[in-house]
């Protein structure tokens, strides 16, 4: 009898604490409407875009579509084949993780170190510096150089410089020998890697409250590294966070460079990534499932590295 008192006590208390939350979101969302007028425009194209095609590619990945005959439903068939039965998936998930795992942190922290390293010079200079290591990324198919450098006759510049100096004594088939290919994509990604990253950074370091830096000094900061540590790296977060997430999404989703370089599919699918695999399925064989299922792996893929960099980055300046 008591317990059924305690019970009936509970309800309105928890009736209220409801009616509380909804009137409190209700004139939350009233006296921020000039916001959400704002956004709207850009969260309309966002989810026509982007949340619609990715919930109807998660939808699509669990049925048969080959564009001609109406959808079939298949169940988890399409990733089991993915898993269990596509042995070139399994070597472009391989090639994918190691490209993710070589490029991503490297080319993010490389373009943290040199903004940081130009934002010390003086503005001209900065300006000029700023655009040299920009300019590659906004140079269109620039990365096409890289095929003289490689070219597999005497005539490319990495063959003839080897050969002058009697380390080869015949030319090397750089894009044609499985060994050198998916190293020679990794290096040109990593030269190209310096883009809206490293801008962000650039703009990061110049919104830094110098006062703070002055108020370290006074806390006992004593080198230049504590003051990165617990000054500028947790004063710029929101650029960290954005620079992570460009270059996780670009260390993914590689392809073009790969195509151009060394062919589709390379050799031996020595360069074969996750997105390559997708366009095969997806723009050649129009299987609408099975690339649908692809494309769910590698969004799990990025959203799960983009969490766990996240839960890292804020322990910068712990």
């Amino acid at each position: 009898m008591q317990a059924k008192t305690s019970e009936t006590a509970a309800a309105p208390v928890m009736h209220t604490r409801q009616v509380g939350w909804w009137s409190q979101l209700r004139r939350n969302l009233y006296l921020s409407r000039h916001y959400y007028v704002l956004m709207a425009p850009f969260m309309l194209i966002f989810f026509m875009f982007t949340v619609i095609p990715v919930g109807i590619s998660l939808g699509l990945s669990f049925f048969h579509f080959n564009m001609l005959e109406f959808p079939r439903f298949v169940g988890w068939q399409n990733y089991s084949r993915l898993f269990l039965n596509d042995d070139v998936f399994l070597i472009a998930l391989k090639n994918t993780l190691l490209f993710a795992v070589i490029t991503g942190p490297v080319s993010y922290i490389a373009c943290f170190l040199f903004a940081w390293i130009i934002n010390e010079l003086s503005p001209k200079v900065r300006a000029v510096m700023t655009l040299v290591f920009y300019a590659p990324s906004i140079s269109g198919n620039v990365f096409f150089i890289w095929l003289i450098i490689f070219s597999g006759d005497s005539y490319g510049y990495m063959n003839g410089f080897l050969m002058r100096l009697g380390i080869v004594l015949e030319p090397i088939q750089w894009l044609a020998n499985e060994k050198y290919v998916l190293g020679i994509v990794i290096l040109v990604q990593l030269w190209l890697s310096l883009g809206t990253s490293f801008l962000a950074f650039i703009a990061g370091l110049q919104t830094i409250d110098r006062s703070l830096v002055e108020a370290g000094t006074v806390d006992g900061i004593k080198n230049r590294w504590q003051e990165l540590w617990y000054i500028t790296l947790p004063s710029m977060r929101p650029q960290l966070m954005f620079g992570a997430v460009m270059q996780i999404t670009a260390s993914f989703a590689v392809a073009e460079i790969s195509i151009a370089l060394a062919g589709f599919p390379s050799v031996n699918y020595a360069a074969h990534t996750v997105v390559t695999h997708l366009m095969d399925y997806g723009t050649i064989r129009f299987e609408m499932g099975y690339a649908s299922a692809i494309a769910t792996v590698l969004f799990a893929l990025m959203l799960g590295t983009n969490v766990l960099t996240q839960k890292m980055l804020r322990k910068i300046g712990e």
